[in-house]
């Protein structure tokens, strides 16, 4: 267990001083949010939001997939969302990378043949987004009444541009 000492001693810090029970689960602002798993990214602060405010849902690239999706209906269904912003980002290694750079990449560095795996990576970022918008506006489980929007993050200036 070493290998993760020091991430449970810095939890065992946060539980000391840990202000954030009680929560119910809903998110209270109605906010869902899809996004990359980029560590530059801080989905609550860039909007402003809270612990308990948003559910958020993150992936590589920030896109629509079908877990997405289903996070989606049952935050809408469920969670109290009512807004949902898809979000993915500027630099981002899947849009700066083709699927062979990955694989020959990611089978560099594991040593072993990574031909096999899929990336999926992003040709087209905006194309991709209008498209995983598009996902969300008609799916059959999410209603009208709920607001989507996708948007770019900026990682060097930490704007949201709204592209839809």
């Amino acid at each position: 267990m070493d290998d993760f000492s020091d991430l449970m001693a810095a939890n065992r810090a946060f539980a000391d001083d840990f202000q954030l029970g009680g929560f119910d689960g809903v998110a209270h602002a109605g906010v869902a949010i899809v996004t990359c798993m980029d560590s530059r990214i801080d989905p609550l602060r860039m909007l402003g939001l809270q612990h308990g405010d948003a559910k958020i849902f993150r992936n590589p690239g920030g896109r629509v997939t079908s877990a997405a999706l289903e996070a989606l209906v049952l935050g809408v269904h469920l969670l109290g969302v009512e807004r949902i912003l898809v979000v993915p980002h500027t630099r981002c290694a899947m849009a700066a990378n083709t699927e062979a750079e990955l694989r020959v990449k990611v089978g560099e560095s594991a040593g072993v043949d990574a031909s096999w795996q899929q990336f999926h990576v992003i040709a087209d970022q905006v194309a991709a987004l209008e498209e995983d918008v598009r996902k969300v506006r008609s799916h059959p489980l999410i209603p009208d009444t709920v607001k989507v929007g996708g948007f770019i993050y900026h990682v060097d200036t930490g704007l949201l541009e709204q592209k839809l």
